[in-house]
């Protein structure tokens, strides 16, 4: 049975105090309409009879949980201005629960009224982009990216004014599951007010909490040790966005995890095929967060960090740990990659070859990136038209002896699960025009077969 909570007023955040933290009040919504209910995750964080509406539209606290909303203090670099008049503007974290690991795992919330970080923003969220959060991080999860999770969507029954589509417009509440609350632009803060004794703390949170890590008595060990894990984590969250196919769109420092979960997808696209310079934000005009610059801007969020800790750590030993962020991300390429085709492990050498010959083949451009990795998954050679061109010739010959079996009925369908941003807009669509939530639901159910498919092989 999973455990859903600790004692009242031992949720670990608690621990941090004061300086990290505001506690706000919820806006008071005039509707509560469920539209998305994740009974999934639910049922693993011991959620599975809730109150959907009292807790999480309401956001009545949790039994024996925290008892009021915290919006948690941060800056963080955007499009790499510093920025310190940012931090949990139209979100906090609700609550704290486990999951059948015993992870801890947060609640939060994005669209949830104002806090002392709105500056002259109205604290809320429009359904559009409730909808597109729940379609992004379930095509992600099927995809094996580590993700935060949509946890429950409701419809608010206000009408809301953008500058940037037609308005007015519906509106919503998202509650997200996340394995931590805590961004680099949390340490950021910290460095910038120069506060090294909660630099440590923050750091000690980090090992003890999310990572279970035991912690040493002295600091420069467990910044060193904090970094050594992040740098492996977003190196693992660069590649596994690549190997996906992901643009997030906006990859500031405040946006990166310290888990290296993703996590706040607002302008995201999946590219449609393997463009490098494509982008994802309509104002990204410099292509910062571009598809192919996507590991080069998180390892500058990353060293950032380094930055941070340096005040209570080793900066050469920071600094040799950063170096080694591009082989770690080299590496992890190459798992994903081999994770998505779904191919047998070989040595060293061969396996590189082989991601070598997928990704010459992906820039061939002659199909797109969820037909490709579809058709040829398993180790399966395919025998369309599209695939006679000498690109694919290296990847025949990489995947000789290499196939397994696929076992899940998903890949003998006619064409692979998708999230091109034409699906999100027709099902967008239907919703806005006809309030019709069938294509909507049918999509989660249609992404859900295609991640059963993925995890079915993978364990096979």
């Amino acid at each position: 049975m999973a455990r859903s909570q600790a004692g009242a007023g031992k949720q670990p955040i608690l621990e941090l105090g004061g300086d990290f933290y505001d506690e706000v009040k919820p806006a008071d919504f005039p509707e509560a309409i469920p539209r998305f209910l994740n009974q999934r995750w639910a049922d693993r964080v011991g959620l599975g009879g809730v109150d959907w509406e009292k807790h999480f539209a309401r956001f009545e606290p949790l039994p024996a949980n925290l008892p009021k909303p915290l919006a948690l203090r941060y800056h963080g670099h955007q499009f790499r201005q510093y920025n310190p008049e940012i931090g949990d503007g139209r979100g906090f974290l609700f609550a704290q629960v486990r999951d059948e690991r015993g992870r801890l795992l947060d609640l939060g919330t994005k669209g949830s009224g104002q806090t002392p970080y709105s500056r002259s923003g109205d604290g809320k969220l429009t359904l559009k982009g409730g909808v597109r959060e729940v379609l992004a991080t379930e095509m992600l999860e099927a995809l094996g990216v580590n993700t935060s999770k949509s946890f429950a969507l409701f419809e608010t029954g206000e009408d809301l004014w953008r500058g940037d589509e037609p308005s007015p417009t519906r509106s919503s509440v998202l509650t997200r599951l996340s394995h931590g609350h805590i961004r680099i632009g949390n340490f950021q803060r910290l460095a910038f007010f120069e506060q090294a004794e909660n630099i440590a703390k923050l750091t000690r949170y980090c090992l003890e909490h999310l990572y279970g890590e035991q912690l040493a008595t002295d600091e420069a060990e467990n910044a060193a040790r904090l970094f050594d894990l992040v740098c492996s984590a977003t190196a693992t969250l660069a590649a596994s966005y690549i190997a996906a196919g992901f643009v997030h769109g906006v990859l500031n420092s405040d946006n990166i995890n310290i888990t290296g979960e993703s996590f706040d997808y607002g302008p995201w696209r999946f590219a449609p095929d393997w463009d490098e310079e494509f982008t994802a934000a309509y104002f990204d005009h410099a292509g910062l967060y571009a598809f192919g610059r996507q590991p080069e801007a998180i390892h500058w969020d990353v060293a950032q960090l380094a930055g941070c800790l340096a005040m209570i750590g080793d900066a050469p030993a920071l600094s040799d740990l950063l170096g080694s962020w591009p082989a770690r991300f080299e590496n992890a390429l190459v798992d994903r990659t081999i994770a998505r085709i779904g191919a047998a492990r070989a040595d060293e050498a061969s396996d590189r070859a082989l991601v070598s010959a997928i990704l010459k083949a992906l820039r061939s451009r002659r199909v797109g990136i969820d037909r490709f990795f579809f058709d040829w998954r398993g180790g399966r050679l395919p025998q369309a038209d599209a695939y006679r061109d000498a690109a694919f010739d290296d990847l025949r010959a990489a995947l000789e002896g290499r196939g397994r079996p696929l076992s899940h009925p998903y890949w003998a369908d006619p064409a692979p699960c998708s999230m091109l941003i034409e699906e999100v807009e027709t099902i967008w669509s239907a919703i806005a025009d006809h309030d019709d939530w069938t294509p909507f639901n049918a999509k989660i159910e249609a992404i859900r077969r295609f991640g059963d498919a993925m995890t079915s092989d993978a364990a096979a």
